[in-house]
């Protein structure tokens, strides 16, 4: 009869949201094993067993944000109008990086903006997440102008863009200590240049 290894004595969930957390609180450079074990309430070597090295585990805790505090940006593209998945998105930000009880700002934004050598794999990791979700935008609303919902002249590339960067900035600034409201006022007064049909 084969042997089985020891049954984990702790739950893998609640260890990545532990993780997930202090990634997003202190970056990927400022998130240290010794800190990430105490944060995950389990030692290196179930950490190594459990989630693989540091950039793994950060990788899964990044999976974690987006199925979590991030998945708003998934339910926006559901909205039936480019303008409506736009507002969705930014007051979504606004919303989700002032939410009570969690770090302020958006993980993929604060988790590597400065990285040195050690954190360059997680900073290109964040960066290809980001461009792809520039590239989910954009499809969106190349459909939203072949349904008529965007004008011919509009720009999907740009807008997907634009509505990136006024997401980030809104990151930033939450992490800075700007209030929500504070924050809605820029998706309101970004949303107010949106093209119409």
């Amino acid at each position: 009869m084969a042997r089985t290894g020891r049954p984990r004595s702790f739950d893998t969930d609640d260890a990545l949201d532990a993780a997930m957390r202090l990634f997003w609180a202190a970056g990927y450079e400022g998130a240290s094993l010794t800190e990430l074990t105490e944060a995950m309430g389990i030692n290196r070597r179930s950490v190594y067993a459990t989630y693989g090295n540091k950039e793994t585990l950060f990788r899964k805790a990044v999976d974690r944000y987006l199925d979590g505090p991030g998945a708003f940006v998934a339910k926006a593209l559901e909205q039936a109008t480019a303008r409506q998945v736009a507002s969705a998105v930014l007051h979504g930000c606004a919303d989700a990086y002032t939410t009570p009880g969690f770090p302020s700002g958006c993980l993929l934004v604060q988790s590597a903006l400065a990285c040195g050598p050690e954190g360059e794999p997680a900073r290109r990791d964040l960066a290809a997440r980001r461009e792809t979700g520039i590239g989910v935008l954009r499809k969106r609303f190349e459909r939203a102008q072949a349904d008529g919902d965007l004008p011919l002249e509009a720009d999907p590339d740009s807008l997907a863009r634009y509505l990136t960067a006024i997401g980030q900035g809104i990151s930033v600034q939450a992490t800075g200590g700007a209030g929500r409201e504070d924050l809605h006022r820029v998706a309101d007064q970004a949303l107010s240049t949106w093209p119409s049909a």
